[in-house]
């Protein structure tokens, strides 16, 4: 029998997106928000969803998958890139924190 690993957002990750919205402010990112999956079974949030201000419509998300951090671009339908912690994700979008300091609390 195989057991996937399964990450979820945990409050740690709260904090530091709460931290970075703070810091993207300035640089266009409007809101973000931690959603469950329309597919999703569970009550377990399980996605970042980040809108920016020149659009309506989420720019962003931010899904989990096993131990992977996907984000995709909404507005083009593109996967950009897969990462190991959450920081990582959000530093693609904008870099406004440093990673070196968030690496650890962010997996």
């Amino acid at each position: 029998m195989v057991v996937p690993f399964r990450q979820k957002l945990l409050p740690h990750h709260r904090h530091y997106l709460a931290k970075w919205l703070a810091a993207s402010e300035r640089m266009g990112v409007l809101d973000a928000s931690i959603e469950a999956a329309p597919e999703q079974r569970t009550d377990d949030a399980n996605l970042v969803v980040i809108w920016v201000r020149e659009n309506t419509n989420p720019a962003y998300i931010i899904s989990l998958s096993g131990p992977e951090w996907i984000l995709t671009d909404c507005l083009r339908d593109n996967e950009l890139g897969r990462y190991r912690n959450l920081s990582e994700a959000l530093h693609t979008i904008r870099p406004v924190l440093p990673l070196h300091q968030t690496d650890a609390a962010t997996s």
